[in-house]
């Protein structure tokens, strides 16, 4: 599993947790729904801010390796 694939799954699974949709938590994040869909899925290429709004909506947090 990528880095990606692995940051994805990570949010997913805490979105899932929550108890919210993909809808939801675009709107939390400000993001689209589609860029949710692709963060959770690990593919196209979100930014970095897109991926950091969306873990930080859901209480994540992104450390540097």
């Amino acid at each position: 599993m990528s880095d990606p694939e692995a940051i994805g799954a990570a949010i997913r699974a805490a979105r899932k947790e929550s108890g919210i949709s993909q809808e939801v938590l675009a709107e939390l994040a400000g993001i689209s729904e589609r860029t949710v869909r692709s963060i959770e899925s690990g593919s196209g290429s979100s930014s970095l801010a897109a991926v950091s709004a969306a873990a930080n909506a859901l209480g994540l947090r992104l450390a540097a390796l």
